[in-house]
């Protein structure tokens, strides 16, 4: 029994400010305690010299040094999930550890993580603990404490010893101190995984066209997020036989929500182009893989297929505006083709449809999303109207830049890509 009648198995949770000492644990049923400076704790492996900016691992080794553990792990909240997630660990490196995942309020850490305050388990058990991890290594006693920054819980750390053991107050204390530290580092981590996951985010970024026989192209794109990425896209790819894909896009939403789903339509499209040469049928099968596994992506899109000779071009619209022509010699015109329904659409399906157009030499073929032209104030017909206005038979970054500046937003609420492919005349 622990002091007070309590079972070795309750949890003791400390609320109190607790004074900085070095613990040491004789036996399993003594403990004393000695203040910082005493030989039984090096100088250096006290959290006082714990450093935010060490790599997590070194950190670690301090804190295990100084509170004389035998485990010693960091758990980072998953604020979207309300889980704990494993970053760090030593003693536990066991293979199937980093897929542990414990809920807020279940078992030890998630009870640290609820209550927000430290807790003391002097006898591991089946019933306290739901990391099976910690009962087969057999770790006998466990403490852990919560991370915290500005006032925002982090994570848990927590520390165990394969020998029964009572952590008393100035263990509670030391490893506070660390928490402090490991947060901070912690963070650090974050930041830089969070860095890296825009960059890979950024790298989803529609590419510059590449050089093709036959027609020259020019894009343009701006996300109106401020991370830079968005649910707009353009791509375009060899085919086959010679034939040219094109493709723009707009997954529904702003910033990083839709820039993942972007990402993820743009490959299955390029794969399910391999398929078929066929505009309509492509999207048919896109349709159908967003339909099943991305309930809640709403995408529109015009994907077109140019011959080998570049006088042809077949095109389907899943809810997308229609593009826009412009012939040597005539004024610029929107498409008349059929627009289908959108990409993960609800409504029941229907039959898609190709449309097959001439490129006469020296044409100019524009695609465009709806951030280019939609207006609150303006009906979208004017703004399409405009937009054909400053398209021309012509080299394609002078009308991309006519375009951008004719009709493109100042302060783009929404995404705005542009796509110019002209033929050779």
């Amino acid at each position: 029994m622990l002091p007070g009648g309590r079972p070795p198995s309750t949890y003791i949770r400390a609320r109190r400010p607790v004074r900085h000492y070095c613990c040491h644990v004789a036996d399993p049923g003594e403990t004393s305690c000695e203040r910082p400076g005493q030989p039984d704790v090096a100088v250096d492996a006290t959290p006082s010299a714990l450093n935010a900016g060490q790599p997590l691992d070194e950190l670690l080794s301090q804190v295990r040094a100084a509170m004389r553990a035998d485990t010693v792990t960091i758990l980072i909240l998953d604020t979207d999930a309300c889980q704990l997630v494993p970053i760090a660990t030593e003693g536990l490196e066991e293979q199937g550890y980093w897929a542990i995942r414990i809920r807020v309020g279940q078992g030890f850490a998630g009870r640290v993580a609820q209550d927000r305050a430290p807790v003391v388990l002097a006898r591991v058990t089946p019933a306290n603990v739901v990391n099976p991890i910690l009962l087969d290594k057999g770790v006998r006693s466990l403490l852990g404490v919560p991370i915290s920054v500005a006032g925002q819980l982090v994570g848990v750390l927590h520390v165990g010893s394969l020998t029964p053991r009572i952590f008393a107050a100035p263990d509670i204390g030391l490893l506070q101190v660390a928490a402090a530290q490991v947060g901070l580092a912690a963070l650090l981590r974050m930041r830089d995984t969070a860095v890296e996951a825009m960059e890979a985010l950024r790298r989803l970024r529609p590419k510059p066209p590449p050089r093709v026989t036959g027609v020259t192209m020019a894009a343009r794109y701006l996300p109106s997020d401020r991370f830079g990425v968005g649910g707009d896209w353009y791509d375009v790819f060899l085919l086959p036989a010679g034939w040219l894909g094109i493709v723009i896009g707009d997954v529904a939403g702003h910033g990083l929500a839709s820039a993942v789903p972007m990402g993820q339509v743009r490959s299955a499209l390029r794969a399910h182009s391999l398929s078929s040469n066929d505009p309509a049928e492509v999207l048919a099968l896109l349709d159908r893989d967003i339909r099943h596994f991305n309930c809640d992506s709403f995408t529109t899109a015009v994907y077109a297929t140019i011959s080998p000779d570049r006088s042809q071009a077949r095109l389907a619209s899943a809810g997308h505006l229609r593009p826009i022509l412009a012939v040597p010699g005539q004024s610029a015109t929107q498409l008349p083709m059929a627009v289908d329904l959108p990409l993960g659409s609800r409504a029941p399906r229907r039959a898609r449809s190709t449309t097959l157009i001439d490129l006469p030499p020296g044409a100019l073929l524009l695609l465009y999303t709806d951030g280019l032209i939609e207006r609150r104030d303006r009906a979208i017909d004017k703004g399409i109207a405009a937009l054909a206005g400053h398209v021309h038979a012509g080299d394609p970054e002078t009308v991309c830049t006519d375009v951008m500046s004719g009709v493109g937003p100042e302060q783009p609420a929404d995404d705005v890509t542009v796509l110019a492919v002209h033929r050779w005349p």
